[in-house]
């Protein structure tokens, strides 16, 4: 997967405020009093002020609003995005639901390019959920979030109704029910497993500490960047006041390229593919099930009789898969991992189809297969559809399949160890051993 780089910045954007900060907010009335507004460029501002705009009643271009004979201290606005006013119960909107906050990090990255206009055309949530955007970046990236802020706009997305754009997770994670954590520091060249899990540990650390704050307390975590799994569980340790049900794993992309390599296999279309589970961590102790995996509804083994094939070179084609994208065209899977955190949500979101379940990184406190707790382990799941989940107790073990589990779990085991010092567990020890488990691709 792809990753957003966080670093210091040798410039500021000219458009940050003291507090380092850039909202955009749209609440969009589409009733025809409003569709042919002339709108004024940004407004800018000195460092201790800030600047939002409203419409007036007759259909002027939005001007700066002033309260007790000073400027609002709370943003600065693009275009559309500026306009501050109530959203009416028009034809378009009566039996829309209620809006729905969603942050999103790494907001300025190429995953994010690619999701950020899925989640406001309405495929992810539905076609009737309007959204708020939170996008949280660096100082760095600043300047690219207003470019991507500007793309929205460009759009004209109806359900996209607010975009708020900072570098401050206390501020960007207000009331947002959906959190999905792509933005994480790369593994550098020469760069010790060890040392990304201590950078990465303390942005997630202080991510969690932001969402326990300030977000809605039900508030669902889908953390991507990597290593995700481990970031995942430190940020659970930091949200205490947050469900620790509630934190997810990004493996489906995993689970998706499984799916994909057992149809190309067999023959079939792949989502003639299902029952698949990604076991463990993100990593290349990852175990892809094919045991409890079904083909047209047949177990996998009875359709691919090449089990030699399954044990060896199907595990190794899903682990080397975003290697091998990289070697063909020298970009890592941004498109592919977008579309896999929309299926996430998705399987989430809708009922799971009877039957099937999917695969995602979770809590693994009172699982029924055995597995350590105070992990965070990918497990196949069950939703209703109501963003929770149950795991699934119908599957099978055989010996080949519980020794490769036990070794992921030996891995996070160890991962959990290295960041203690960020869970609240004591002093980290680290000790890796001498195999690289990351990814090809992610490196």
């Amino acid at each position: 997967m792809a990753m957003t780089e966080l670093s210091t910045p040798k410039t500021t954007s000219p458009f940050l405020h003291s507090s380092s900060r850039l909202s955009l907010s749209s609440k969009l009335h589409l009733s025809n009093q409003f569709r042919h507004l002339q709108l004024l460029p940004p407004l800018h501002t000195t460092s201790n002020s800030k600047i939002s705009c409203s419409v007036s009643q007759n259909n002027q271009a939005p001007v700066a609003v002033q309260e007790n004979g000073l400027a609002k201290t709370k943003k600065e606005c693009y275009g559309v995005f500026c306009l501050t006013y109530d959203l009416k119960a028009e034809e378009e909107t009566k039996s829309w639901k209620k809006m729905i906050n969603i942050a999103v990090s790494g907001a300025a990255g190429m995953i994010s390019n690619h999701l950020l206009f899925k989640l406001a055309s309405g495929s992810v949530f539905g076609p009737d959920q309007p959204i708020a955007l939170k996008l949280l970046g660096s100082e760095r990236s600043i300047q690219a979030l207003e470019g991507v802020a500007m793309e929205l706009e460009d759009s004209l997305f109806p359900l996209l109704r607010e975009v708020d754009i900072g570098t401050d997770p206390y501020e960007v994670f207000q009331d947002v029910e959906w959190a999905l954590l792509i933005g994480a520091k790369p593994r550098g060249p020469g760069m010790e497993r060890a040392a990304l899990l201590d950078i990465n540990g303390q942005i997630f650390a202080e991510q969690g500490k932001a969402l326990n704050a300030v977000a809605s307390p039900n508030v669902k975590v889908l953390v991507v960047g990597n290593p995700c799994n481990t970031n995942a569980l430190i940020c659970l340790k930091n949200a205490p006041n947050i469900p620790a049900k509630n934190f997810h794993a990004l493996t489906r992309l995993d689970e998706n390229r499984a799916k994909c390599q057992l149809a190309l296999k067999a023959g079939v279309f792949y989502d003639k593919v299902s029952n698949m589970t990604i076991w463990g961590n993100h990593s290349t102790t990852q175990v892809p099930d094919f045991l409890n995996a079904r083909i047209n509804g047949r177990p996998v083994k009875e359709v691919i009789t090449d089990h030699k094939w399954l044990e060896e070179g199907f595990t190794e084609s899903v682990q080397k898969r975003g290697g091998l994208l990289i070697q063909k065209w020298g970009r890592s899977s941004a498109a592919s991992t977008a579309v896999s955190i929309v299926d996430a949500i998705k399987s989430l979101v809708t009922p799971t189809p009877e039957g099937d379940w999917f695969s995602t990184g979770v809590y693994t406190n009172g699982n029924p297969y055995g597995i350590a707790k105070d992990l965070v382990f990918s497990m196949p799941c069950r939703s209703t559809g109501d963003g929770d989940y149950e795991l699934v107790k119908d599957v099978e073990f055989d010996d080949y399949l519980r020794n490769r589990i036990a070794k992921s779990e030996a891995e996070l085991l160890a991962e959990k160890k290295c960041v203690a010092h960020l869970t609240g567990d004591g002093i980290a020890f680290c000790d890796l051993g001498p195999v690289d488990t990351m990814l090809p691709g992610e490196v």
